[in-house]
């Protein structure tokens, strides 16, 4: 979920062509071209020290009626991950002297089989098949501001991944989550002031995409919890770790904005958001509260889907 102030569902784009009203079985126009990404509702993390937003009109990417749980979150219907996730990463913008390109593919490649992710298998399709705690690092590349701009819109978020996939720089993946990491430089409608992150979905080519936004906060309070030290000495680096962490397991456990969210519209990782749980000190003083990749991370919580419900950072 988009990580913000206010109510953010938007009405989708159809990148570069015409507008597009999102609804239960929406299509792509023949008239779009073959690397427009269809971009459908989406949703995000809140900025620090504010509740998550809701989505009230989630359910309209095509979420059933609600299987109520006992657990404080329901199943809408919708697929989840279940073969596990393959993770992309597009570095926009100067990211040539920030260590932010060697400590988020740590993360990325450490994610996957720890007891954190592990929460993520207490969450299942109508089928009972679980996400699995897999995540594999499948690629990178680089785009030095192909938007010709440092002020992004939404929809040019998903013209850098429909760009990165129709070139052949990244592979069409199903099964991923393309994440575009922005540098400190490049600036974002809505993130510092309504949110810190999102993930939504669309179709390119008749293929479903996954994927997410996170930029880079520096020490922006609104999104970086330690603002003067941190646990791999780069205090925007660290500040998105969490939030990819966030992305990630929603993105997982609600793919298509119609699986597993609350009554308020919360997914899982918005449940927990901000909150850390027991941490420790590293050797520069700042807080971790895990290790993942051979780094040190303060993460969010997520939220357990068993035993009534309660976050955590393992399972």
């Amino acid at each position: 979920m988009r990580i913000g102030l206010a109510s953010t569902s938007i009405v989708a784009l159809l990148l570069g062509v015409t507008t597009f009203a999102p609804g239960a079985g929406a299509t792509r126009p023949e008239t779009a071209p073959p690397n427009a990404l269809q971009q459908l509702d989406h949703v995000a993390a809140p900025l620090r020290g504010h509740d998550p937003n809701g989505v009230p009109d989630q359910a309209k990417a095509g979420g059933g009626p609600a299987r109520v749980s006992s657990n404080g979150i329901d199943y809408h219907g919708g697929a989840v991950m279940n073969t596990g996730v393959k993770a992309y990463v597009i570095w926009y913008g100067n990211w040539t002297t920030d260590t932010a390109t060697t400590i988020l593919p740590a993360l990325l490649n450490g994610i996957g089989g720890s007891a954190y992710y592990n929460i993520n298998t207490t969450y299942y399709d109508g089928l009972n098949r679980r996400v699995p705690n897999s995540v594999t690092l499948a690629g990178q590349t680089n785009d030095a501001y192909s938007q010709g701009a440092t002020n992004l819109s939404d929809g040019q978020i998903g013209s850098i991944v429909s760009n990165a996939i129709s070139s052949g720089r990244l592979p069409k993946d199903a099964n991923g989550v393309y994440f575009v990491f922005t540098s400190v430089d490049v600036t974002k409608s809505g993130f510092l002031t309504s949110y810190c992150g999102w993930h939504t979905h669309g179709s390119l080519s008749g293929t479903d995409i996954k994927y997410a936004f996170v930029g880079n906060p520096g020490s922006n309070p609104a999104c970086s919890v330690q603002t003067s030290a941190s646990p791999n000495g780069n205090v925007g680096a660290d500040a998105m770790a969490s939030v990819v962490a966030h992305e990630l397991e929603e993105s997982a456990t609600d793919p298509g904005l119609n699986a597993w969210y609350d009554r308020r519209g919360y997914e899982n990782a918005d449940k927990c958001a901000w909150t850390y749980g027991g941490t420790y000190t590293v050797s520069n003083g700042s807080k971790a509260n895990m290790a993942l990749g051979g780094r040190d991370f303060l993460i969010q919580r997520n939220w357990v889907n068993a035993s009534g419900g309660y976050c955590a950072t393992s399972y």
